[in-house]
């Protein structure tokens, strides 16, 4: 295959596409600071189990909750599945402001994830994602120019690793991959709530504790430990730690906070780029007026006409 059809399909790919790879891309970058961002110790004297214990009770006395969340940013605790308020740590009391970072970051997450509810969009732009960086590298290596084409090759090419761990990881996720191996077996009958807020108490300082959740009968706990987001399970043994998900921890940047949250807001930068010029010279192109060879009489042509 040639290089001028490989161009056309990796330009037509882009084009059919760019819609919901802008949306990924976007809402991507924006989710690239939350490991950043989230990382922050809360002050213990805000998240200590007795604290959160009776935040709990005194919000959802019927035991309605299914699990918890904590904003480091907005310094809010939210109880999933209660009804209850968004809950002001500093105060105790429910807040009464917005957490704007916060609600961003979870508009992100949930169009990053959906695409307003097509996951089959977010499959297919994936996989489009990934054909089109492989189309590009079939191509060959580029001549570098001081120019919005040279600009553009030269992204991919220095930037190819980054690039394809993005989408590939991804798919990994999407398609259930975990490289985890069997989990602890669940618990016969999972804790209650303020229960398990004193479990991980014991052996790990809540300041990092991010949520706690009921996923398939298991209680599950995540905490920023060391610039790692990592995941804990209860069981009958007590905490115990779960095999880490290697492509979610990369994609999503939290192997180390401050390091992969950065190369993830790099490579965000370099898939906007690309796609953004990409656009560009497509549309130069297609703008561009067209020349046109002026006839004289008997058949002689001229050179091209405005």
């Amino acid at each position: 295959m040639n290089n001028t059809t490989l161009l056309k399909l990796h330009r037509w790919t882009s084009l059919v596409f760019a819609l919901p790879l802008i949306a990924i891309i976007v809402t991507g970058l924006m989710l690239s600071v939350e490991p950043i961002v989230q990382d922050r110790a809360l002050a213990p004297d805000l998240v200590n189990a007795d604290r959160i214990a009776a935040l709990i009770q005194r919000y959802d006395p019927n035991g309605k909750a299914r699990g918890l969340s904590i904003s480091a940013v907005g310094q809010r605790l939210q109880l999933q599945g209660s009804g209850a308020p968004a809950i002001d740590l500093v105060s105790g009391e429910a807040a009464t402001g917005s957490d704007v970072v916060g609600d961003v970051l979870l508009w992100s997450r949930r169009t990053h994830e959906h695409l307003f509810d097509q996951e089959w969009l977010v499959i297919a732009s994936t996989i489009a994602m990934v054909a089109i960086m492989s189309i590009g590298l079939l191509m060959g290596l580029p001549r570098l120019r001081n120019s919005l084409s040279g600009w553009h090759k030269g992204m991919a090419w220095f930037g190819i690793p980054l690039l394809l761990l993005s989408p590939i990881t991804a798919l990994l996720m999407l398609s259930g991959v975990t490289f985890q191996g069997a989990p602890p077996p669940a618990a016969a009958k999972p804790l209650p709530l303020t229960d398990a807020v004193r479990a991980i108490a014991q052996s790990h300082d809540l300041s990092g504790l991010t949520s706690i959740r009921n996923r398939g009968g298991r209680m599950m706990a995540r905490i920023y430990e060391d610039g790692e987001l990592r995941a804990y399970t209860f069981t009958a043994d007590g905490v115990a730690p779960l095999p880490r998900n290697w492509p979610r921890l990369l994609h999503e940047g939290n192997w180390w906070t401050l390091l992969s949250g950065s190369l993830n807001l790099i490579t965000s930068v370099l898939l906007a780029g690309l796609l953004g010029s990409g656009l560009v010279m497509w549309a130069r192109r297609k703008l561009r007026p067209r020349t046109r060879r002026g006839v004289v009489s008997g058949g002689a042509a001229v050179g091209p006409a405005a």
